[in-house]
């Protein structure tokens, strides 16, 4: 067994606080271990002034840890696996997947309205596209302000006024201990989360053989089912942060059944399906799901994202 232990984490306060997480629950499952965080700083968290989908992508949260893995800096990586591609790099794997904590979203308000007792023209913060689709099918009469940063630096804007509401996700907030004067937690049913939000994601070299036998029991077989479901749904769709996604998986003792769905940005068109099947069949429900939603729509949709991506880049 390897004497000590070097976890890549990005250097937000939630990410610290996630990768604390899993250093303490490995230091107690192996004593003599000694785990040591690596905080790098990765492009997502230097370009602030940007969106996301402008940018590339979620991969730009997780790019800069994944080399050091690679290059044997750090040992293992601890992601929301919301920010996680639907592919991983060749070498790397997700080894395990803990207990999920809440994935659905939270709406904070000025004087804890609810989200269709917003008046119309509210401005509301997000850089997710997906979070922007829904909130305008649901209430089109809101304005979408881009707001990146991380949970404290959007919590702040909103209450300096710079927006009049936000939309974060509950396990953020749980982890951190944060809990908004006025807020309302969004029903998942209506507002989908993101694919694998409230989720942590722990990657190490797919060889490691070492490493990979002090985390794997921290995996929590449903929690991986449905996240496994979730990503099969994205690398199915090939989708990324620039196609507003959602899924969520649920697990019961025989069966998975996942939820998901594309949009529009605008929100205008929003195609929902489900599928379900046994435990050991997570890659064709996703898959079988993805290709449902495609010829319902769904590629007219990515087709559009893509030419408006092949637009801003010819201009």
């Amino acid at each position: 067994m390897k004497p000590h232990l070097r976890i890549g984490t990005r250097g937000s306060a939630l990410a610290l606080w996630q990768a604390e997480w899993v250093k303490t629950r490995l230091e107690a499952l192996w004593p003599e271990l000694q785990v040591e965080l690596v905080p790098i700083r990765t492009s997502g968290d230097t370009i602030q002034e940007v969106s996301l989908s402008t940018l590339g992508g979620k991969g730009l949260f997780v790019k800069e840890i994944e080399e050091a893995l690679l290059a044997g800096t750090v040992d293992l990586a601890v992601h929301s696996v919301k920010d996680l591609p639907g592919d991983f790099p060749e070498g790397l794997t997700l080894s395990a997947v803990p207990e999920r904590e809440d994935a659905r979203d939270v709406l904070i308000t000025r004087n804890g309205e609810t989200l269709a007792e917003l008046p119309s023209g509210t401005r509301v913060g997000t850089s997710s596209l997906r979070r922007q689709a829904l909130l305008l099918h649901l209430h089109p009469g809101l304005r979408i302000e881009m707001l990146r940063g991380n949970v404290d630096t959007r919590i702040r804007k909103q209450r300096e006024g710079i927006v009049d509401a936000t939309v974060l996700a509950a396990a953020g907030l749980k982890r951190l201990g944060i809990t908004p004067a006025h807020s309302h937690v969004l029903d998942e049913r209506v507002f989908l989360p993101a694919i694998g939000q409230g989720a942590l994601g722990i990657e190490t070299r797919a060889n490691d053989e070492d490493v990979l036998s002090l985390v794997t029991p921290l995996n929590h077989a449903a929690s991986a089912m449905a996240i496994n479901a979730e990503r099969a749904f994205l690398r199915h769709m090939g989708g990324s942060c620039r196609t507003p996604l959602a899924a969520k998986g649920t697990v019961t003792d025989t069966r998975v059944h996942l939820t998901a769905l594309i949009a529009s940005p605008d929100g205008k068109t929003l195609i929902r399906g489900e599928q379900e099947g046994p435990h050991n069949a997570v890659e064709q429900i996703g898959g079988s799901l993805a290709e449902r939603l495609l010829a319902q729509g769904g590629a007219e949709i990515m087709e559009e994202l893509q030419r408006s991506e092949n637009l801003k880049r010819d201009t």
